[in-house]
């Protein structure tokens, strides 16, 4: 559709769920995976300027203990939240508050696939913010053999529908 093209039918936007949509212990997955390439890896690691030779020199991790180079876990973090937005967020986040018990008890490598669930762990309405509220998450990540890669518990500041339809944005 062009941008000076209007709709004749029903528009629905994608986006995330609101803070009262949410229920403490429900899982989602996240799908499809995401392959995490050479290239993703290289590209990342330069980007943020991680010269850590575990990521970019073969020759070198050759001779290091998994015997090969391990994709940024700081990609695999971004990647492990990143997988959620879609489903959870997207529009319906107001701030990230903070990230927390970030681990890494698995490496991934290059040809890897990663897949994402979040729990919800938590929710209060906000005190000070009407209309929107804090959310815990907890998200877990899988290679493809179902191995946990990254673990990381989040906090986020979110929409209520009715701030939405109120138009408090």
């Amino acid at each position: 559709m062009s941008g000076d093209t209007v709709p004749t039918g029903r528009v629905i936007e994608q986006r995330g769920l609101y803070f009262d949509e949410l229920e403490v212990g429900t899982v989602y997955a996240h799908r499809p995976g995401r392959t995490l390439t050479e290239a993703d890896n290289v590209l990342f690691t330069t980007l943020t300027m991680n010269t850590q030779a575990l990521h970019l020199d073969a020759a070198w991790s050759a001779g290091q203990p998994f015997g090969q180079r391990l994709v940024n876990s700081m990609l695999t973090l971004a990647t492990l939240v990143g997988q959620s937005v879609t489903q959870l967020t997207q529009g319906t986040i107001v701030a990230q508050l903070g990230l927390t018990d970030v681990a890494f008890p698995r490496p991934l490598f290059h040809g890897d696939t990663l897949y994402t669930e979040t729990e919800i762990t938590g929710i209060r309405p906000s005190s000070s913010r009407p209309g929107q509220g804090i959310v815990s998450m907890a998200h877990t990540g899988r290679n493809q053999h179902g191995d946990v890669v990254a673990t990381a518990t989040r906090s986020v500041l979110m929409w209520s529908s009715t701030a939405r339809r109120e138009g408090q944005s």
